[in-house]
């Protein structure tokens, strides 16, 4: 390896030593390496091109693009990127580990990589490291979910439930967070129907709850979703029923894809996400997280960039060993 650059070199070098890696190119990840890179810090982004919102057409919330295409945020994210010179994407690219450096040269982590691009350096050695993978999901057992997902079956109320207002919706899940969901839901619709798919995620107290407030609970499981062309018309259940509805939101299981961190011991939360303080950091020094990988988990994507751009900060304060008030 050639001579490490510092915080302050405007160039990545040709070798494959940096202040930050970043792993993951979703909006978190994305803000990040452009702070990061106004800041002077060399930076590698590793992004597999896999973002878990590739199925949604318009995502919202997002201040100056609101109903702009997930896809064409992060296009517009990778061209702005492209004015810094100390930035360096890596396409298609995964970390398939990331370990602890013992060395004395300031260089605390290695991410090993596997990619199908040219060009793509076995490892990168850095500084510090920013987690922003984001999650896998996985969602209910049901044939033709997946044709109405991102068009007009959602998982982010705050995200989507303005377009479908006032409508009779459903709700499908299978998690213990149900009943809160359906609570949050009810205030674009009055016409809410729960669907639990033959698990017990609502008890008969929360059912209680719900039906005072004019949310039906549908226990039976369901065969089938009805519709055409992304457009879903009805809930069709195991004995036949058919529940009609124009809309609505489904619980997926959430997965943190964190695979690649391996042995090294970090704090994470019931449900694996890395655990943070307010500023990004995890456990260890050095190492970062943003977005849905960090705890609570999902979130919208203008707030998952925040977090990135404010990770980015307090990383270059950390480096050249200024503390602030972040």
């Amino acid at each position: 390896m050639t001579d490490t650059p510092s915080a302050a070199d405007p160039t990545v070098p040709s070798s494959t030593e940096v202040d930050v890696v970043i792993i993951g190119g979703g909006p978190a990840g994305l803000s990040a390496a452009l702070n990061l890179g106004r800041a002077r810090a060399s930076v590698v982004l590793v992004d597999a091109g896999r973002p878990r919102n590739a199925a949604t057409l318009r995502s919202h919330g997002f201040l100056t693009r609101d109903g702009v295409s997930p896809l064409e945020l992060r296009k517009l994210a990778r061209a702005e990127l492209g004015a810094y010179p100390n930035v360096r994407v890596l396409d298609r690219t995964v970390v398939t580990a990331l370990l602890e450096n013992d060395g004395d040269d300031g260089l605390r982590f290695i991410a090993a990589l596997q990619g199908r691009g040219s060009g793509i350096p076995p490892a990168v050695a850095a500084r510090s490291v920013l987690v922003a993978t984001g999650l896998r999901e996985t969602l209910p057992d049901i044939p033709s979910l997946r044709a109405f997902y991102g068009m007009t079956i959602f998982s982010c109320a705050a995200c989507d439930a303005w377009e479908l207002r006032d409508r009779p919706l459903a709700l499908i899940g299978e998690t213990p967070d149900l009943a809160t969901r359906a609570r949050l839901i009810a205030r674009w619709t009055d016409r809410l129907t729960v669907f639990t798919h033959g698990s017990d995620a609502i008890d008969t107290v929360e059912e209680a709850e719900l039906a005072a407030s004019g949310i039906v609970v549908e226990r039976r499981a369901i065969d089938d979703l009805e519709g055409d062309r992304g457009t879903v018309s009805a809930v069709r259940l195991v004995d036949g029923t058919r529940v009609e509805i124009e809309g609505g939101f489904v619980r997926p299981q959430w997965h943190p894809a964190l695979d690649f961190i391996g042995g090294i011991e970090l704090d994470r939360d019931a449900f694996g996400n890395l655990v943070t303080d307010r500023s990004g950091r995890t456990s260890l020094a050095g190492l970062y997280a943003a977005g849905d990988a960090a705890s609570p988990g999902p979130q919208q994507l203008i707030v998952a960039a925040g977090q990135g751009a404010r990770s980015a900060a307090v990383m270059v304060h950390d480096l050249v060993g200024v503390r602030t008030a972040h």
